[in-house]
C-alpha cells in the first residue's frame, strides 16, 4: 500500500510476521495515533504464502483495506519466505526500513507466542533495532544509522502482564473491522480449512483481552505493551 509520498521520519513502525499480525495486537495503538495526525507504518515480513486460507493475492487486497481503515500512512512487504524467517541478511534489510522510515517508536511481536513466526520476527527486530542504530554497520541504501527512541512488543495469540497499557476504547470498532478485512482468515467460509483464527472464539478472546487491559486502566479497551526497557516518568504527582 502506497497511499502517498513515502514518510521519514515516522512516528512508529509496526513488524508483523504475515499482514494481519499487526491488526491483531496493536491495530487500536496505530488508529488512535493516526487518527491524532501520527505517521504510521506497518512493514509486513512475509506474504503469508503457506496459510491454510486465502491466497497471496487475497492477503495483498486484504492488507490494503485493513491499512485504509487503520489510516496508515504507508505499508510494506519484504516478503521474506513464510516459516522462512530468522537468517541474518534478512535483519540487515530489517534494519534498513528502520532507517529509511527514521521512527520514533518500534513495535514487534512479543516473544512467547504460539506461532514460531511471530517468536522469530519478534527476536530479529530486536537485532535490526540494535544494528539500525550502528554508525559504521552498512546496511545498504546510504542511509545514515538511527537510534529508535523505544521498543514495544505486543501480543498476538497470547497474553502476559503488561507493562504499558493503551486506551483504545474509541478506536476499537476501527480495529476490529481492520481485523476483519483479512476475511480469508477470520470468516469461516465454504470450503475453508478450520484454523484457530476462523473459529468464533479467536475474535471473542481479541476483545476480551482488550476489556481486560482496559478494565485494569479504568477504560472500556486497552491494548498492552511490553517494554523493552524501563519506563520513565519526569514527574509521580
Amino acid at each position: 500500500m502506497n497511499p502517498m509520498t513515502e514518510p521519514s521520519p515516522v512516528d512508529i513502525l509496526a513488524f508483523g510476521a504475515h499482514p494481519d499480525d499487526v491488526e491483531i495486537g496493536a491495530g487500536g495503538i496505530l488508529a488512535k495515533h493516526a487518527r491524532a495526525g501520527r505517521r504510521t507504518v506497518i512493514c509486513d515480513l512475509t506474504e503469508a504464502e503457506l496459510s491454510s486460507n486465502g491466497t497471496v493475492e487475497s492477503r495483498r487486497e486484504e492488507a490494503r483495506r485493513a491499512s485504509e481503515i487503520l489510516g496508515l500512512t504507508y505499508r510494506i512487504n519484504l516478503k521474506f519466505p513464510d516459516r522462512g524467517l530468522g537468517d541474518r541478511n534478512q535483519i540487515i534489510q530489517m534494519a534498513r526500513v528502520i532507517r529509511r522510515f527514521r521512527p520514533r517508536v518500534v513495535l514487534a511481536p512479543y516473544l512467547k507466542d504460539r506461532h514460531p513466526d511471530h517468536v522469530a520476527a519478534g527476536r530479529m527486530v530486536k537485532e535490526a533495532v540494535f544494528d539500525a542504530g550502528i554508525r559504521k554497520l552498512d546496511v545498504g541504501g546510504d542511509l545514515p544509522a538511527h537510534r529508535v527512541e523505544r521498543l514495544y512488543y505486543y501480543f498476538i495469540n497470547d497474553i502476559d502482564k503488561a507493562h504499558l497499557v493503551v486506551d483504545i476504547s474509541e478506536v476499537y470498532e476501527q480495529k476490529e473491522a481492520a481485523i476483519l478485512a483479512y476475511r480469508s482468515q477470520f470468516l469461516r467460509k465454504e470450503g475453508a480449512v478450520d484454523t484457530p483464527l476462523n473459529q468464533p472464539q479467536y475474535l471473542a478472546m481479541i476483545r476480551g483481552r482488550a476489556q481486560l487491559w482496559g478494565q485494569q486502566i479504568g477504560a472500556d479497551y486497552g491494548e498492552g505493551l511490553v517494554s523493552e526497557g524501563p519506563l520513565s516518568v519526569d514527574w509521580l504527582a
